[in-house]
């Protein structure tokens, strides 16, 4: 994107007229959350919640990769670091992430073999590159990294690796959001809907969800722009009483989404029930090899099947991911917890709602 086209959604001017449209709209107390861990890092950023009028509180959701991956799935990671001739591969957020008794830093810094990639294409490198080691790749992430992933297996398809393989922790959106209108004690008056996410599935993704449940929603982009006009519209439609499923994002989400990649998806992943962390089990929230592409499933390979085990003691990761507590209201926050010493990957991540708070409040 080129620099005069961003700074189109970082006006100022426009900026201000947003807010003033805002306050003079808005005549309800709201809590909006945002699903995106990305967007949690852009309102923080650009300072969009000092703009807000006091009526209007931002939620954090459960849309960091990282910090809803499961305390059993990080145990299964630092296991795989401890298991003879495997090298791990993983996402830099990741490295950090406490497990119930190590990390996969941790683990490297004792001597295990575990590298950082940007992509699971460089895991498939790696592993072409090492054929007397295993190779498993920490598959986390939403819609948007699972294409990628599948691709990656068909690349090692291609190439007759035996010796590469993937945990899958991946994750889909839509279900998490009826979880959470299903969660007690959640109160949610809108969603601001992923832009990245939406770019693979499209608006029609939500549209299962928004008839059910009837809640406002927009799927919005990450410029200041882009979160005060999704802000705007979900006062709108409070204030109006009429409920929507919108896109304030059109020049990146469809209502199709982007079917390629989807179809990608499709061939290699299906869907399964999966953990999320502080919230348990979410019917068909997750993705996992087809029965075709369990050659390269690292859980089934190495029998890697571990049970659910709590957080740690105190870490309030979950309601927050839930919009129950705001970092703050976590005891460890800022005692125990912090980015040099994190109890829980909300203050690991750079998308965690801990580490936002912590870096810009």
């Amino acid at each position: 994107m080129g620099l005069k086209y961003v700074e189109e959604y970082r006006d100022s001017d426009i900026a201000q007229q947003l807010v003033k449209k805002i306050r003079q709209t808005n005549t309800k107390k709201l809590r909006l959350m945002e699903v995106c861990g990305t967007h949690t890092m852009s309102i923080f950023r650009h300072g969009i919640r000092s703009v807000l009028p006091e009526t209007i509180t931002l939620l954090s959701g459960p849309g960091c990769p990282v910090c809803v991956t499961a305390q059993k799935d990080i145990d299964a990671f630092v296991k795989f670091a401890g298991l003879d001739d495997v090298i791990v591969t993983t996402f830099g957020d990741l490295i950090k992430v406490p497990g119930s008794d190590s990390s996969l830093g941790t683990k490297k810094a004792e001597g295990a073999d575990v590298r950082i990639v940007y992509s699971v294409f460089d895991a498939v490198e790696i592993a072409k590159s090492n054929r007397d080691s295993q190779v498993v790749f920490c598959a986390v992430g939403f819609e948007t990294t699972i294409p990628t992933i599948a691709a990656g297996i068909l690349m090692a398809v291609e190439a007759g690796l035996d010796n590469f393989s993937i945990y899958s922790a991946t994750k889909l959106t839509p279900p998490a959001l009826a979880a959470l209108m299903e969660t007690k004690g959640v109160e949610i008056d809108g969603f601001i809907l992923p832009g990245h996410v939406s770019v693979i599935t499209g608006t029609d993704a939500y549209r299962g969800t928004f008839e059910k449940y009837s809640m406002p929603s927009v799927i919005a982009g990450f410029e200041p722009l882009d979160i005060l006009k999704a802000v705007l519209m979900l006062v709108q439609q409070n204030e109006t009483g009429k409920p929507a499923l919108e896109n304030a994002y059109p020049r990146a989400v469809s209502d199709q989404g982007n079917v390629r990649a989807k179809a990608v998806m499709n061939q290699v992943f299906e869907v399964c029930d999966t953990s999320w962390r502080g919230i348990g089990s979410i019917p068909q929230s997750g993705m996992k090899l087809k029965q075709d592409y369990l050659e390269f499933d690292a859980a089934v390979k190495f029998d890697m099947a571990l049970p659910d085990v709590p957080e740690p003691a105190g870490c309030a990761c979950g309601q927050i991911l839930m919009g129950l507590k705001t970092p703050p209201q976590c005891p460890l926050y800022k005692k125990k917890c912090t980015p040099m010493t994190p109890v829980g990957p909300c203050m690991v991540s750079s998308e965690g709602s801990c580490a936002a708070f912590y870096r810009y409040s």
